[in-house]
């Protein structure tokens, strides 16, 4: 454990952070586990996010075992979470990197000691640049890799290489976009183009070819998965053309993709790239970790039905974060409102309702919640919901709410609490949005 990490790790919660008892000053973060707090006990102000232990190891292993049977590397998507520790579990996983998208993220990561790097986007600007630069320059065992779309810009990461006389090359991967898409060349041909531009220029090494596929959507799940695959055929014959051409730098190039809701077609698109030498495909996503009980639950769902070898007598991905809250009101027979909102929660979908439970009651255990309960709206610290007249919730019943799109709940906390079947909390993980 280097330094930085030892002197975060040794640091105190600060008592005015969001779902911490406001008497845990002082106390190491290293010591929640001491604390014996419970979310069922009311040992916490809410709301309050947490991740059940069990379903995220399950995840973790599903996870191992299908890129395990897929044959491909794996660099889980940092942004996600940005909690370091989870980082450190990914790559004891065996996870090849971490993947991140900004400078800020890559400072995180590197002052807990990670040491591979995928920024999964362009490197712009003087400050980024030179910060990248500095760390290649000065640790020789960090391997850092970024996307190219535009032959200038790469050429301007190669100059200023050249100025703080580097030691080595700068790992670039050439990305593959569409038309309405976000980064990426629009066509093969300009990817081509860029290819050889990169092949030619002093200190940049193309070692593979990376594109995003999160963004080709359909109302038609059938659609959207052709789309899809149609894209990564684009960036199989971009990397074959690459080869033929002798433009890539490295024995055994890396083709990667994100893959969060197409880990299956992902995987088996690009292994089919015939490059004259080995190859490594990449997938990126970061959401698997924590799983979601909607969006991503969806997706799963349709991977399922895609591909159904994949997951045959397989539970699949288990949603592992939740956000607890009180019932604030119940101002109208058919209306509740909980304490929490916008700022606590992803907005993308409203989220559903999991479970119940009244504290000091006798109740041992939370209960499901009624499919009739439905979120209709969030505010910024209130969340609307309704529910049938005869409804046993009431005011300081606390409610469990699963979420859509775990980097949109993540980035709203500071202190995630990790906790067992029975809602003691087992540790806490800091973010670093």
């Amino acid at each position: 454990m280097n330094k930085s990490k030892i002197g975060i790790a040794q640091a105190g919660l600060e008592p005015w952070e969001k779902g911490i008892p406001p008497t845990s000053e002082n106390i190491l973060l290293d010591d929640v586990p001491k604390q014996g707090w419970e979310i069922l006990r009311e040992d916490l102000p809410l709301p309050a996010a947490v991740i059940r232990e069990s379903a995220l190891r399950h995840n973790s292993a599903w996870m191992k075992r299908f890129l395990s049977a897929q044959n491909v590397r794996f660099a889980p998507h940092g942004k996600t979470t940005m909690a370091p520790d989870l980082f450190d579990l990914q790559i004891a996983d065996g996870a090849w990197a971490i993947t991140l998208s900004t400078t800020h993220q890559i400072r995180v990561a590197r002052a807990f000691g990670h040491s591979r790097i995928f920024l999964a986007n362009q490197l712009v600007g003087r400050a980024a640049i030179e910060f990248a630069l500095s760390e290649i320059r000065n640790d020789p065992d960090f391997e850092f890799y970024c996307l190219v779309d535009d032959a200038e810009h790469a050429k301007s990461i190669a100059r200023q290489a050249s100025m703080m006389r580097l030691p080595r090359a700068v790992n670039v991967l050439v990305e593959l976009g569409y038309p309405g898409g976000r980064t990426g060349c629009r066509s093969v041909a300009q990817a081509l183009d860029l290819a050889r531009v990169v092949a030619a220029t002093a200190g940049l090494s193309l070692v593979g070819i990376e594109g995003f596929e999160g963004l080709l959507n359909s109302p038609q799940p059938a659609e959207a998965a052709a789309k899809v695959e149609a894209f990564l055929d684009c960036m199989v014959d971009l990397a074959e053309r690459c080869a033929t051409e002798h433009l890539l730098s490295v024995d055994e190039p890396i083709l990667s993709a994100g893959g969060s809701s197409y880990f299956d077609i992902v995987a088996t698109k690009l292994k089919q790239a015939h490059l004259g030498r080995p190859h490594h495909v990449v997938l990126r996503s970061g959401c698997y970790i924590t799983h979601d009980a909607i969006m991503y639950t969806r997706a799963f769902e349709r991977l399922r039905e895609r591909s159904p070898a994949i997951v045959a007598n397989d539970e699949g991905l288990r949603p592992a974060l939740e956000v607890w809250s009180y019932v604030q009101s119940r101002p109208e027979p058919q209306k509740a409102i909980l304490g929490l909102g916008k700022r606590d929660i992803s907005p993308d979908e409203p989220p559903v309702a999991l479970s119940w439970f009244r504290p000091n009651s006798g109740m041992r255990r939370p209960l499901p919640i009624p499919p009739e309960h439905k979120v209709t709206g969030l505010n910024d610290q209130h969340c609307h919901m309704t529910l049938p007249a005869s409804s046993q919730l009431r005011v300081g019943d606390m409610v469990a709410l699963g979420i859509s799109h775990p980097c949109l709940t993540f980035d709203k906390w500071r202190i995630v609490h990790m906790v067992d079947d029975d809602y003691r909390i087992t540790r806490s993980l800091r973010t670093y949005f």
